[in-house]
């Protein structure tokens, strides 16, 4: 091959490397490989939609297409940056969106359909199927119903948001959502105190505690101690003995901690052992198939214990120490990958469906592991939890927000009788607070609240409001949306489980699980 032509290849190969650096320190380049697999449809591209997607454009999304059958209007030019031309007053909406969601990264594909989504979710539910997830904003109660059932039976991934004034709310809709790489901002190291393997074993024996150079013990790595202390304590104590008698062996307050770790430790793999989908069928997905695999490991070869995850906190410790970690790492992948395609055979999958890299990262999160399971809208709607609603009405750290989706569900029910949303129009806003107020303690007794109240103030404000979409709640609505879609996509970190609440007024944002 040619100097030149190998220059500009190996140019080509590397610039999504170079464009997303940052986030991939982040997700990883799995992660962003997913990312840019994603194919994402977008409902409605007001504020809230247009900065939602503006992330994910950013982000490296493979490809996304806006769906909006309204035109460009003046007061779109003060709340919405990705229309903020004169010239586009008239025009598509949607058009001018995706044109201009298209100039920040080239690399995504772009395209956009002028249709009201509320049309395109009554005639045409089908369309959903062809993408990863749907981002739909601004959607009536209504809508969310009849969506969220389309999107589950397409097995297609879908978050609701939108922004009201000085309000908003966040919510993830799916059937299962399975996540390898969880990142919990805390997690105990697996440093496989209580049951080490032979070749640790091995190397603790060759190290002495009772070295009397003061530097040299100092560098004893706290693993050799913990686990030479740990053996000694079970050869010299019953299974009855006062545990916490061990404690008493360790002199110094970090050695300390890392032992109650250890003693504390429980392995999330387990967790699993009892769930119906850990039984693989050549529809599981390949999570399960991992899961099914990791429980055959667990009772055979690992003695218990999920893989290794081969990496040690820091501390001063030695190279073989660090090699003895990885190598078990590695054996213990190895004899995963083997089981996984022993089952991938028996239920009739492609041995190479699942690939390394995948089997990999489970084994080294085998602990983290997380499922998701979302309840209905539809459900949610018509089979309120009633204790937990009244519980956060009665709270007054929950009130707020708790007011503010009862008032988020009564607008719609507003609009649904009045052909209009309270305060939209100048002119007769104390019959809207009238009537709205109605609204809201008929949808309460529905709830199952009788007798409970909202304030008058967050009645008038919601009024107020008049359905507007500010843009700065509409951007910080959109770019906890976008967030959400960013785990469900790489499959890391864990959802939102819940309905999301922003309450403006209060500065405060909080989960609501009904």
């Amino acid at each position: 091959m040619p100097p030149m032509k190998r220059k500009k290849e190996e140019a080509t190969m590397s610039e999504p490397k170079t464009k997303y650096d940052r986030q991939l320190r982040i997700w990883g380049e799995l992660g962003q490989a997913a990312l840019e697999e994603a194919s994402i449809c977008l409902l409605n591209c007001g504020p809230t939609g247009s900065e939602a997607l503006k992330n994910l454009v950013l982000g490296g999304v493979g490809s996304f297409t806006v769906v909006d059958g309204s035109k460009v209007e003046l007061g779109d030019l003060g709340n919405n940056f990705m229309v903020d031309d004169e010239r586009s007053v008239g025009q598509s909406k949607a058009k001018s969106v995706c044109a201009f969601l298209q100039e920040l990264n080239d690399s995504v594909k772009a395209t956009f359909i002028e249709e009201n989504p509320d049309t395109l979710i009554s005639t045409n539910p089908f369309f959903f199927s062809q993408f990863t997830l749907v981002i739909a904003t601004q959607l009536v109660e209504d809508s969310m119903v009849k969506l969220d059932r389309i999107c589950r039976e397409a097995n297609v991934m879908l978050v609701f948001a939108r922004s009201y004034g000085l309000s908003g709310f966040v919510r993830v809709s799916v059937k299962e959502h399975t996540v390898i790489d969880s990142k919990p901002d805390h997690f105990l190291d697996d440093l496989r105190l209580n049951n080490p393997w032979p070749e640790l074993k091995s190397f603790v024996e060759t190290i002495d505690l009772n070295v009397s150079d003061p530097v040299a013990h100092k560098h004893i790595p706290y693993v050799v101690i913990l686990v030479k202390v740990a053996d000694e304590w079970t050869r010299s104590h019953s299974v009855q003995d006062d545990i916490y008698g061990l404690w008493m062996r360790i002199t110094t307050k970090k050695l300390s901690k890392q032992l109650s770790k250890f003693l504390l430790r429980v392995e999330s793999a387990l967790r699993f052992n009892n769930d119906t989908c850990a039984e693989p069928n050549s529809n599981s997905s390949d999570f399960w198939v991992m899961v099914a695999a990791l429980k055959e490991f667990v009772s055979n070869e690992g003695d218990g214990e999920a893989p290794l995850e081969g990496s040690i906190p820091d501390m001063t410790s030695s190279t073989e120490l660090n090699t003895i970690y990885q190598s078990k790492a590695e054996a213990d992948f190895l004899v995963m990958e083997k089981r996984v395609k022993n089952i991938l055979k028996k239920i009739g999958r492609d041995l190479s469906s699942i690939s390394k890299p995948t089997i990999k990262s489970f084994c080294k999160n085998a602990r983290k592991l997380k499922v998701c399971r979302y309840r209905m809208v539809e459900d949610e709607f018509s089979n309120p939890c009633v204790t937990e609603i009244q519980k956060c009405l009665a709270d007054e750290d929950y009130s707020g927000a708790m007011g503010f989706y009862v008032l988020l569900r009564a607008v719609d029910r507003f609009t649904a009788n009045y052909n209009k949303f309270p305060g939209q129009f100048d002119g007769g806003m104390d019959e809207d607070i009238s009537r709205l107020k109605t609204t809201a303690l008929s949808l309460l007794a529905d709830l199952g609240c009788n007798g409970s109240v909202l304030p008058d103030d967050l009645i008038n404000e919601m009024c107020r409001f008049g359905a507007s979409e500010l843009h700065v709640v509409a951007a910080f609505i959109g770019g906890i949306a976008s967030q959400e879609v960013i785990k469900l996509v790489t499959k890391q970190f864990v959802p939102m489980l819940g309905t999301y609440i922003f309450n403006g007024i209060d500065h405060k944002s909080q989960l609501l699980t009904l």
